[in-house]
C-alpha cells in the first residue's frame, strides 16, 4: 500500500481516547519529515526500531501514542538532532487522560506531594496487577488497548521516585483502600507487599488512617497537595472523572490544614507498616 492510500485509510478511523491529538500530531509531522530527509520508507523505520510500518504510519499520523524508548531510538536513527527528543514529555503527557494531565505535569515537577487517598491505592504506589484490574472495573469498559495505554502510563509515573533530587512524598491511606480487593485476593496480596517495599524508603512516608478512629477528615474524598518550585503550594481534587487544580491560597490552605488533621488521626508510619503486615497475614 502506498503512504498516500495508508494515510487515507489511517485518516479515516480515530485517534485513541484520551490521546493528546494537539501534540501527538504535531510530533508525528515532524517524523515524517526527518523520514523523508533521511531517504527511509516507513518499513525499514519500522524494522530498525522494531515495530511494524502500520505502527510507524499510526505514529506519524497522529494516531499512537509513541512510548519514550521509541522516540529515542527514532531520533537517533533518523538524525534528527534532538528534535524528536524534546517533544518526548509533552507526548508522554498524551497517555494520561484528559482530566488528569494538569495533574501529572505538576507532579513531575513537585520539590514535595501529600496525598490522601479513600477509594483506591494512589497510582504512585501501584503494581502493574493492580493498576490493570482498577482500570479494567471502570464503567463504561475501557477498550484493552486504551488499558494497556493507561497502566503503561500509570507506571510512567512512578519514575519520580528515581528523580534527582527525589520529592518527599507523603501518603495517607484510609484503611478501607488496603481491604478493598481489586482484582482478587492475589492482587491485593502484591499490592500490599510492594506497599511494605516503598514504605522503607527515606524519601516516602506512608500512614494508615483506620476504620477504627470515631474521626475522619477525609470524608469530602481524596486530593493531593504539590509543593512547587517557586515554593508555593498547588492543589488536586478529582471526583468521577472532573478535577480541579487549585492555585488560590485559601483554597489551598484549608486543604494544608485538612491533611495535617489527617496525618494526626492516622498511625505513624512506624505503625502503619506494622498494620500493613499484619493485613497481609490475614490474605
Amino acid at each position: 500500500m502506498s503512504e498516500t492510500v495508508a494515510e487515507a485509510a489511517g485518516e479515516a478511523g480515530s485517534p485513541e481516547p484520551g490521546a493528546s491529538a494537539g501534540i501527538l500530531r504535531v510530533f508525528g509531522r515532524q517524523m515524517k519529515l526527518c523520514r523523508i530527509r533521511a531517504g527511509l520508507e516507513r518499513a525499514e523505520v519500522g524494522a530498525r526500531t522494531g515495530y511494524s510500518p502500520s505502527t510507524i504510519t499510526s505514529y506519524e499520523l497522529g494516531r499512537r501514542i509513541p512510548p519514550s524508548r521509541f522516540i529515542d531510538a527514532v531520533d537517533d536513527l533518523l538524525d534528527a538532532g534532538g528534535l524528536l527528543k524534546e517533544m518526548k514529555e509533552e507526548v508522554a503527557r498524551a497517555q494520561y487522560p484528559a482530566f488528569f494531565r494538569d495533574a501529572a505535569r505538576l507532579e513531575t515537577e513537585a520539590l514535595a506531594l501529600s496525598v490522601y487517598d479513600a477509594q483506591v491505592v494512589n497510582g504512585l504506589l501501584q503494581t502493574e496487577e493492580y493498576a490493570r484490574a482498577v482500570f479494567s472495573t471502570m464503567r463504561p469498559p475501557l477498550e484493552d488497548a486504551v488499558v494497556d495505554q493507561r497502566v503503561e502510563a500509570r507506571l510512567a509515573r512512578q519514575r519520580i521516585f528515581d528523580r534527582r533530587p527525589t520529592p518527599l512524598v507523603s501518603f495517607v491511606m484510609d484503611e478501607s483502600v488496603l481491604r478493598r480487593p481489586i482484582g482478587g485476593r492475589s492482587v491485593l496480596r502484591g499490592q500490599l507487599e510492594h506497599l511494605l517495599l516503598f514504605g522503607q524508603r527515606r524519601t516516602v512516608e506512608l500512614q494508615v488512617l483506620p476504620l477504627s478512629r470515631e474521626q475522619n477528615a477525609g470524608l469530602a474524598g481524596p486530593f493531593m497537595l504539590f509543593d512547587n518550585q517557586e515554593g508555593r503550594k498547588v492543589a488536586y481534587v478529582e471526583v468521577q472523572n472532573v478535577s480541579h487544580v487549585h492555585a488560590e491560597q485559601h483554597l489551598v490552605r484549608g486543604l494544608e490544614a485538612k491533611y495535617g488533621t489527617l496525618r494526626s488521626q492516622a498511625l505513624t508510619p512506624q505503625e502503619s507498616l506494622t498494620h500493613i503486615e499484619n493485613l497481609l497475614g490475614e490474605l
